[in-house]
């Protein structure tokens, strides 16, 4: 298997056999007709990728991409992928897509550079990419299209601006998009929630005495979707964050176990996976208002 490191533009760039018109910047477009090799990509840049046919199988770990064609997917410094080539009956189909590369030094000292958490979908991974509808997809290129013409125009001083602006701009539209994908998957989104809440109640009765507090990461493991997909499909679906969906739940299971006199507050706080009482009191009455004593007292 075959080791690819891309922590420069220039490597991305000398890869593929594409032209370095920026060193810390390119939009690029892949159709050629040659199979992809089996490979590991470690990426030291970010990229988005337009996805247009069927061309390679994308997974993390042991988790494949939802992948078809006209889809995006988007990588970080520090992520690292497996592609192989896909294989549908005995036909191999070429892989055709077009990508925005750039190295995290191009948005040094810019807003952009200072707010990039807030495009959680460069950390989603397994069963997490982006479909886009004929109007997005014109969107997309649009947008793409403008980086492009900068590329190919005289460096002056204003090229900088303009090319970060339009990135900002890109990735604006992407969250629109993920926005739209929620909820318009509202059947899948429903199954999940139902999934979650199965699991959660499960895990208070049987693993948090000793696996201790549940936690976000967890159940999205379960449901095979990344800490951030997971965190936005139930919050679009519940209309509240994945993080108090599971508050409520142990509210609710603290309060149950409450209501046994048999059991010591320290012992409750035990049964919630809470390694030391005092914590589970604090928790209790940041969602309550009171302690759990006050609670027991006034049932």
């Amino acid at each position: 298997m075959e080791e690819l490191h891309f922590n420069t533009v220039q490597e991305f760039n000398d890869y593929y056999g594409f032209e370095t018109l920026h060193p810390l910047v390119n939009v690029v477009h892949f159709d050629k007709d040659v199979p992809i090799a089996e490979s590991m990509v470690h990426y030291g840049i970010y990229a988005l990728y337009l996805k247009e046919n069927k061309g390679c199988k994308l997974s993390y770990g042991r988790t494949e991409y939802d992948f078809d064609e006209m889809t995006i997917t988007s990588f970080e410094p520090g992520q690292v992928l497996h592609v192989e080539q896909a294989l549908y009956g005995d036909s191999v189909v070429f892989p055709r897509w077009t990508a925005l590369v750039f190295h995290p030094d191009f948005l040094k000292r810019t807003n952009l550079g200072r707010n990039m958490s807030r495009y959680e979908f460069f950390s989603y991974n397994s069963t997490e990419a982006l479909h886009l509808s004929q109007q997005e997809i014109e969107v997309f290129r649009g947008v793409l299209s403008m980086i492009e013409q900068e590329l190919h125009h005289a460096i002056d001083k204003h090229s900088r601006e303009l090319m970060v602006s339009n990135i900002e701009l890109l990735l604006n539209y992407c969250l629109r998009f993920y926005d739209r994908q929620f909820i318009t998957r509202e059947e899948i989104n429903h199954s999940v929630v139902k999934q979650f809440e199965t699991l959660l109640k499960e895990y208070m009765t049987q693993k948090a005495a000793t696996e201790g507090v549940p936690t976000v990461a967890y159940f999205a493991e379960k449901c095979c979707f990344s800490a951030g997909y997971f965190g936005e499909l139930v919050k679009t679906e519940t209309g509240r964050t994945a993080q108090d969906f599971i508050a409520e739940h142990m509210i609710q299971f603290a309060k149950n176990e409450l209501n046994n006199p048999s059991l010591s507050i320290s012992q409750v706080a035990a049964r919630l996976g809470f390694e030391y009482p005092q914590h589970f009191v604090r928790f209790f009455k940041r969602r309550t208002g009171i302690t759990p004593k006050e609670y027991r007292q006034s049932a």
